[in-house]
């Protein structure tokens, strides 16, 4: 996700590099933008060429590929031993300390965010950095979640949790947390970012009290709930025995239980949302339509919420379109419903390109003023240093965008064959799904290489 007030925060960094950052824009929340006119082909063009790209890997999948191909690739695994109990203990005692140490220092540290500990820890090292190892390599926050460290060391009253609840809560609370990211400034005030740190672990602590760590950290908590989605994009993660083991990236998605409810379906497309919706606010266009839509009586309050629960119906619609048109492209006696659970995890792969195209620049450009901020947090340095960026970085952004879409078209593919027994009705049943796919694809191509831009009334 990407901040207004975290643009402040590369901004700055930025000002301090000076004029060695001509030529290379820090984005909105650190993602790494184009400049306006660093695009040597019209727009249109570009946007155009990126989605004919995700369409012909749709078509080479279907004509190049069959049953037994899929089967090999899917199939391939090296599986490894467990995890040492011992080893649990100790990742989770240095977990709650880091927690302690971020609020600590958002408190006690310097009121400066270019200086200050917990903003670059929780921004830069947690949030750019360690994200990005969950999809990249496999989910490490079971055994570091501190929250629930604290959860499982404390007594439960274990009362029943509404199952028809379900994962509800935190696509709910996943949408909250990026509203209120979008517009308070957390990356500005670490004071801010401290008591924010403070709230959520009193309701999160609370919640595991009252139904037990499993059960909350099952399927309330937003943040254990996106871990786990990411982390099945991973090429390392645990089978039913408990084992490590090796596979290819996105191979765990073709898994039928992986979003098996409408709820699921909808946090699923909730983080491809919030992505968007966070790069979407530092756009110029957005820009436009805040400043046009307050001017006509709308409360700038109620600008920003209403932008995220008008795109997230959005998206959410046009994903429940797609599956309804899959079932008569495909002629399948399957519901809707059914094909919209079995397809949905291939957006995760879209959401984990799109994060690392957004925070790379970030973390690689700020990872200096971070560790010598953790070095010592109460007195840093007073010019944090940063890393310059070449000017074909950029490109990295766009080829990320790119991967993440290729990697979704071909689990929607290797999907398809695992549901439809017959190979031509399994590529017309993603006839929509490569549709929905190729516009957002556009989308996130539109977000990257368009020139940033204040979000204003935040």
């Amino acid at each position: 996700m990407k901040r207004p007030t975290a643009r402040t925060l590369a901004g700055g960094f930025a000002l301090l590099a000076g004029t060695q950052f001509v030529g290379t824009a820090l984005a909105h929340g650190g993602g790494l933008r184009a400049a306006a006119g660093s695009l040597s082909v019209p727009t249109w063009l570009f946007l155009l060429t990126g989605g004919g790209v995700v369409g012909a890997s749709f078509l080479l999948a279907s004509f190049v590929t069959d049953r037994a191909f899929i089967r090999a690739v899917h199939g391939w695994r090296r599986v490894a031993g467990g995890r040492p109990d011992g080893a649990v203990t100790v990742t989770r005692l240095v977990s709650v300390a880091g927690l302690v140490g971020v609020v600590a220092v958002g408190f006690l540290g310097p009121e400066s965010m270019f200086r200050n500990a917990a903003i670059l820890f929780v921004w830069v090292g947690w949030w750019a950095g360690y994200v990005a190892t969950v999809y990249l390599v496999g989910n490490s926050w079971p055994a570091l979640n501190p929250w629930r460290a604290i959860a499982e060391w404390m007594p439960s009253l274990d009362r029943d949790y509404l199952d028809g609840l379900g994962a509800w809560p935190s696509v709910v609370g996943l949408l909250a947390l990026v509203w209120l990211e979008v517009v308070s400034p957390l990356a500005d005030d670490p004071r801010l970012l401290s008591w924010v740190v403070v709230g959520y672990s009193t309701v999160t602590l609370a919640g595991a009290l009252l139904v037990g760590p499993d059960r909350w950290f099952g399927s309330v908590d937003p943040v254990a709930r996106l871990f786990r989605y990411y982390g099945s994009v991973a090429p390392i993660g645990r089978n039913e025995e408990g084992s490590l083991e090796l596979r290819a990236p996105g191979m765990a998605l073709t898994d039928a239980r992986l979003a098996d409810g409408r709820d699921e379906v909808a946090f699923v497309v909730a983080i491809l949302w919030v992505t968007t919706y966070d790069g979407f606010v530092g756009t110029p266009l957005w820009s436009d339509i805040a400043r046009g839509t307050v001017g006509l009586g709308l409360p700038a309050a109620v600008l920003y919420p209403a932008g995220l629960l008008a795109g997230y119906a959005l998206f959410l619609g046009v994903y429940w379109l797609a599956a309804r048109y899959s079932r008569r492209t495909a002629e399948t006696y399957l519901t809707p419903d059914a094909i919209a659970r079995r397809f949905a995890p291939s957006l995760l792969p879209i959401a984990a390109g799109y994060h690392l195209a957004h925070f790379l620049g970030l973390f690689v450009s700020l990872s200096p003023a971070f560790l010598s901020a953790l070095s010592n947090p109460l007195n840093p340095p007073i010019n944090p240093s940063v890393v310059v960026l070449p000017s074909w970085f950029g490109g990295l952004a766009v080829a990320f965008v790119l991967l993440g879409h290729l990697l979704a078209v071909w689990v929607a593919h290797a999907s398809a064959y695992e549901v439809f027994p017959g190979r031509l009705q399994a590529v017309r049943s993603q006839y929509p799904f490569v549709v929905v796919m190729v516009l957002y694809t556009m989308t996130s191509l539109w977000i990257v290489s368009a020139p940033s831009a204040e979000p204003p009334f935040v």
